[in-house]
Formats: structure tokens, sequence, C-alpha cells
């Protein structure tokens, strides 16, 4: 796959919740660096944050637009991020059902087919207004 099909599958993977397809397209040590979070290493943290979060979010991702660089060694996505709060998630305001649109960012580095980073980006002062 190109660079371009990996993402895409990432996202389609993500969008149907099938966190199993997600983790088949990552490096095994791949950095995972989260939105004002630490980075997470490996498949298992990958696997940890991705539990976390859909029992606190319910999201789909739309307006998908990615960008390969010549090479296929990186890429880049632009997406909308629509949601809904769950379960409260520590730190942040309760959760009540509060529905959130929300554009968004990836960056990935790949090497040999495979994920080895990806590093999201949306803006958190957003997002707390919305479900405030």
């Amino acid at each position: 796959m190109t660079a371009t099909e990996t993402i895409q599958a990432y996202f389609a993977a993500f969008n149907a919740k099938d966190t199993d397809a997600m983790l088949e397209l990552l490096s095994p040590d791949i950095a995972h660096h989260v939105n004002e979070g630490q980075i997470r290493s490996g498949k298992t943290k990958f696997a940890e944050f991705c539990a976390h979060m859909s029992h606190c979010y319910d999201e789909h991702l739309t307006d998908m637009v990615v960008f390969e660089a010549e090479g296929g060694t990186r890429a880049a996505a632009e997406f909308t991020v629509n949601g809904t709060y769950l379960s409260t998630d520590a730190g942040l305001p309760e959760a009540r059902g509060q529905t959130y649109r929300l554009p968004a960012g990836s960056f990935f580095s790949l090497e040999d087919g495979k994920i080895t980073r990806v590093v999201t980006f949306y803006n958190l002062a957003d997002w707390i207004r919305q479900v405030s």
C-alpha cells in the first residue's frame, strides 16, 4: 500500500471502531503523540488509549483529506471530528451526552508500510467550550 492508502485504511478502521485493524497498520514501536498529552510508545499503549477513548467518546471522522510526502515516509491528514461525549474524562468537564464538531489534523511517519509515528492535534479549548 502507498502511504495514502495506509492512512486511509487507518482512518477507515477508526470510523469502523476496529482497533485491531488499526493496530495491524502500526509498527510494534509506534510513537503515539496524544494532543495535550504524553508520547505513548508501543502497540499496547496505543490499544489502551483507544479503549479509554472509546469508553469516553463516540467519534466519527468526516471531510478527510490525506497528503503524502514524496517518498512515502511521511503523511498528514485533515478532517472533522464529529463526536458525542459519553463518559467524563479525568480533568475535563462532566459528560452528559454532549455533541461536538472539531477540525483536527494528524501527522504520520511510515516505514516498511507501517505507521511508526502518529501526532494528532485539535483545539482543546474549542472542545471544552462546546461541551461545557
